[in-house]
Parts: C-alpha cells; sequence; structure tokens
C-alpha cells in the first residue's frame, strides 16, 4: 500500500534510526529537536497522522483535542507518563513505547553507581580535578559479598540482580506482584525488610499514586546506617528533601540520582536540586536510558510499532488500546474502526458491509471497558462507502480504509 500521505512528527531529538525506518517505507517524516509547549504542539501537531516523543513532550488532552488527524502516538522512552493515556483512549488513539529496549543501558547505570558509591569515587574525582590528592582507603569498600535490594523485579530490576550476582553481591528484592527469582536471588515479604538488611537499596518501580514519595524520612530511617539509595526510576518516588537529610546526618553514605521531582525541559536550562554539593552524592541528568544503543534499540521498536498501525491496524504492544492484530496486509479492502463499547455495533457494521454487497474475509476485535476497535478485511468494490456509512454510526470515534 501506499504510505506517502500519511505525515509523522518527530520531536526531541529522536534517535535517526527512527527517521530513515519510517521514512524507507514511504512515510513523510519531520524533525524537531526540542520538546514542544503545549500551545506550540496545538498548531503543530495539525495535518500529522502520528507523532513522536520522548519524556519532555506533554501530550495532554488539549493537544489530543486540537490534532484531528491523529492516529497514534509514539514514545521514543520507557515511561507514558507523560501521555494523558485516558483521553487518548477516549479519543481513539493508540499510544506506544518501549518497555524493554533500555534495560542494559540502566541496569549498568546502576552497576556502576554501585561502585563509584562505594569508592567514593565522585568526590575523589573532583577533588583530583581542583588539585587535591585523597589517597585513602578509609570508608572505601568493595561490593563483593555486599547485599543489594532491588524494589520492583520487573525487566530492569530483574536485569540488574542478574548483573549484581555475577560481581558477588548477595541479592534481594520486592515487588508487588509475586516474581519468579532469577539466580540466587531471594524475594522478601516485605519493604521494610528489604531496607533493614541492604547495603544498596536500587529502586525500579513505575510512577504510580502508590510509588509517590514511598522513599521518605520513615523508610530512610530503616536502611542501614552507611547504606547507599539509587534512584533510576522516576523522580516522584523520593523525597529528596528528606534524602539530603538523612545525607547530612550520615545516616546514608551516599546516594546516586538520575531522575528528579522537576527536571529541565532542555540541555540549556538550569538544573537546581537540593541535594547539590552533599558528599558522595552522584546527580546524573536522567541519563539512564541515554545510551548510543538504547536509543536505536528505542528508535527502531517504536518506529515500527507506528508503522504496523498506521499500515494494517495492528495495536499491539499499546499501552491504552484493545490489542488487534490482523497479520500481514492481504488481498482486499482493510477497514479499521474505533467505536463505543456498547451492545450492537458489530450487527450495525456487518449489515452496513452486508447491504454494500461486501464479503468478510477475516474480522478481528478486541475492546476495554470504553472503545472497542475492529479491524475487517473486505472483499469487494464498495469499501470507501462501506467506510462512509460507518463512520457516520453515533458509536464511531474513527473510522479509516
Amino acid at each position: 500500500m501506499s504510505t506517502s500521505h500519511f505525515k509523522i512528527l518527530l520531536l526531541e531529538g529522536i534517535h535517526p534510526i527512527a527517521q530513515r525506518e519510517l521514512e524507507s517505507q514511504g512515510f513523510h517524516v519531520d524533525l524537531e529537536s526540542t520538546a514542544l509547549t503545549e500551545s506550540e504542539l496545538c498548531e503543530r501537531v495539525k495535518g500529522y497522522h502520528a507523532i513522536g516523543i520522548r519524556s519532555k513532550t506533554q501530550i495532554t488532552q488539549k493537544v489530543l483535542q486540537a490534532s484531528p488527524d491523529l492516529w497514534t502516538v509514539g514514545a521514543f522512552c520507557i515511561g507514558t507518563n507523560q501521555i494523558d493515556l485516558e483521553a487518548a483512549n477516549t479519543l481513539g488513539i493508540p499510544a506506544f513505547n518501549a518497555p524493554y529496549s533500555n534495560t542494559r543501558s540502566v541496569a549498568e547505570l546502576v552497576i556502576a553507581e554501585m561502585i563509584a558509591l562505594s569508592r567514593k569515587l565522585g568526590d575523589c574525582n573532583t577533588a583530583a580535578h581542583k588539585g587535591e590528592w585523597r589517597k585513602s582507603a578509609k570508608e572505601a569498600h568493595e561490593i563483593r559479598g555486599k547485599t543489594l535490594g532491588i524494589v520492583g523485579y520487573g525487566h530492569i530490576g530483574s536485569q540488574v540482580s542478574v548483573l549484581a550476582e555475577a560481581l558477588g553481591l548477595r541479592v534481594i528484592y520486592y515487588d508487588i506482584v509475586t516474581k519468579l527469582p532469577l539466580g540466587n536471588s531471594r524475594a522478601m515479604d516485605s519493604l521494610d525488610s528489604l531496607l533493614q538488611e541492604s547495603d544498596f537499596v536500587t529502586l525500579h518501580v513505575p510512577e504510580t499514586e502508590l510509588t509517590k514519595e514511598m522513599m521518605d524520612h520513615s523508610q530512610m530511617t530503616l536502611m542501614k546506617k552507611g547504606s547507599y539509595l539509587i534512584n533510576a526510576s522516576r523522580g516522584s518516588v523520593v523525597n529528596v528533601e528528606d534524602l539530603a537529610e538523612m545525607i547530612s546526618s550520615g545516616h546514608l553514605g551516599g546516594a546516586a540520582v538520575d531522575v528528579f521531582p522537576a527536571e529541565p525541559k532542555n540541555n540549556k536550562e538550569q538544573f537546581s536540586s537540593i541535594l547539590q554539593g552533599l558528599p558522595n552524592v552522584i546527580l546524573t541528568p536522567h541519563i539512564g536510558g541515554s545510551t548510543e544503543e538504547a536509543q536505536e534499540n528505542i528508535g527502531r521498536e517504536v518506529a515500527e510499532s507506528l508503522s504496523n498501525y498506521l499500515t494494517r491496524g495492528a495495536s499491539l504492544g499499546a499501552v491504552n488500546f484493545p490489542s488487534v492484530d490482523p497479520g500481514p496486509l492481504k488481498e482486499g479492502i482493510h477497514l479499521m474502526n474505533i467505536h463505543h463499547n456498547v451492545p450492537g455495533v458489530m450487527s450495525k457494521i456487518n449489515s452496513i458491509v452486508s447491504e454494500e454487497g461486501m464479503n468478510i474475509l477475516s474480522q478481528h476485535l478486541a475492546t476495554d471497558n470504553k472503545i472497542g476497535y475492529l479491524v475487517m478485511r473486505l472483499q469487494g468494490e464498495n469499501g470507501a462507502a462501506v467506510a462512509q456509512k460507518v463512520s457516520q454510526l453515533e458509536t464511531s470515534i474513527k473510522t479509516r480504509i
């Protein structure tokens, strides 16, 4: 099928592989190197069928409503909290992401930070640049034989687990969902028990109401004196004021923080945090997944998801949408319809198909609480008439062929 009429906008310096992959399939692709504000987006996205973003761009309900031609959104990152997923669902717009493509990059950063914290490499490096010679074994330790506590044993947490065991650490973990332990790692029955046993605590949880400031003064007090906290998950999960207090008091031996409650919108904005200047605290600018390898993997994965949805209606992997995979493109006309999930929709659509004298070759339907997503492969001459009549049903949200 021809894809040249599809227009895709990629923001925030998404890896060039995404543009190459999409253009190689005939899509028209435009680029922006930075994030856009809500008002800028409302103007910029008009006429585009897909938009690709990273973590800074906010796809709000207002942006979605200002984009009548928008069919899908791609988050070229792990998280999708920057997208109003409920509004997108209601408007029939699936959102895709790449939840596993930067797993290794984040895991390696965590391992590096464990070693750096235990040897105070950040402070030693800063001192050496100033001409100070701080050669000492005091409070410098190997990580071998220490206990690592992993909070959130998903794809990243479990990858950290495997790497940590290879370095000789004892690994324990806590997750609200039962997870199969890898290697010799051991599940803990509570977060409190994990904190009390761990020399290092690393957080790998999503941003939810349940995880908001889950690490505050009361929880950090449970950690061993001299232990270390690493956060490469979401900025909202740690109360940074309490963390600063625990570092200053000496209860914690250090911390590595890659994500913050408030972050600059671009590299030109000034960064400010209460954690700046504290001893043995490593601050990095949200670079957990920022490796060439991870960004290339993400670029390929999300570009493929956008292409599959635009060309053949496959919604596999969408985080806010019924999952349908109609298979590879074949002969006939593909009708795609997103509708309110109420009784009687299918009978009305099938009646229209019959009235126009078309034959149904295949039919794929999936629903959630609010919407239904249908992909039909039809045989006959009146596909445009069918699509027009289906789109006029009061239950229809979006329809295309």
